[in-house]
């Protein structure tokens, strides 16, 4: 595990400790059990990448290795942009410490138009999973590189039985193995090397080789313009993760709109 995944995993079971503390599981479960249904987040990914390309487009503030993204920071607004310039799904950042992110954004954002949102956090514990449903997350992240096979088992037991999807994100062909073991047809790609923080996307042209036909390809980090997501889908990625080079334009929609333009049919691939 990297420093920095080390580091993030130390705070984070510190704060779902003090957080059980305050709010006892049956209250989290009960919040949980009243949310809107979900909206199925892998089945509209799927939807949208069989004739363009399924973008899951990335509300996030700050990160550790960018410092501020966005100083004029909006959930409801971006969602909405987004939505607008034809995003599939919407990932919100729930993180604080790191990414100055804050539950509140998740359902705000997902109340602001009709998009299956992601629960962009560092997953550990049952409790979260819950909490993610109690938020209206429609979806949650699993990095294998922070978890054992027995969490990330249990986990997404956890996220099945709320009749959430899983989206598991590996980084080498160890964790994509691993990953294989695993129910979930999400399968993302990270490109940002966790050590180094490093991107580069011949970590999709390599792993996406490994991944059998009944996974979807998420590719994710590293992707800003038309023609990497077209190079992406050569390699059998249609659904992409993105949000830095899009937080950071003025126009939002017409950014989102813009990167959507043209996809990669499958007759080019």
């Amino acid at each position: 595990m990297s420093d920095i995944l080390e580091k993030i995993k130390t705070y984070k079971l510190e704060e779902v400790a003090t957080r059980k503390a305050a709010v006892p599981l049956t209250d989290v479960e009960a919040a949980a059990h009243e949310a809107p249904p979900t909206r199925g987040f892998a089945a509209r990914l799927h939807e949208a990448s069989r004739t363009g390309y399924g973008l899951i487009a990335e509300i996030k503030k700050a990160s550790p290795s960018k410092g501020l993204i966005r100083a004029d920071f909006d959930p409801p607004l971006l969602a909405k942009a987004y939505a607008d310039g034809g995003a599939a799904c919407l990932s919100v950042l729930t993180d604080t410490p790191s990414f100055q992110g804050d539950d509140s954004y998740l359902t705000a954002a997902r109340s602001a138009c009709d998009l299956p949102a992601l629960r962009k956090d560092f997953m550990y514990d049952t409790y979260q999973v819950a909490e993610a449903r109690a938020l209206h997350a429609d979806c949650i992240l699993i990095i294998l590189a922070s978890v054992s096979d027995a969490q990330a088992q249990e986990l997404e037991e956890a996220a099945i039985a709320w009749d959430m999807d899983v989206l598991l994100e590996v980084h080498d062909a160890d964790e994509l193995e691993r990953a294989c073991n695993l129910k979930s047809p999400l399968m993302g790609i990270n490109n940002r090397n966790l050590k180094t923080f490093e991107t580069t996307l011949d970590t999709t042209r390599t792993l996406s080789r490994l991944v059998p036909p009944d996974r979807t390809i998420v590719c994710e980090s590293g992707l800003s313009t038309p023609a990497e997501l077209a190079d992406m889908a050569r390699y059998g990625a249609r659904s992409f993760l993105i949000g830095e080079s899009l937080m950071r334009q003025e126009d939002v929609a017409a950014a989102t709109r813009t990167l959507l333009a043209n996809p990669l049919t499958a007759g080019g691939m």
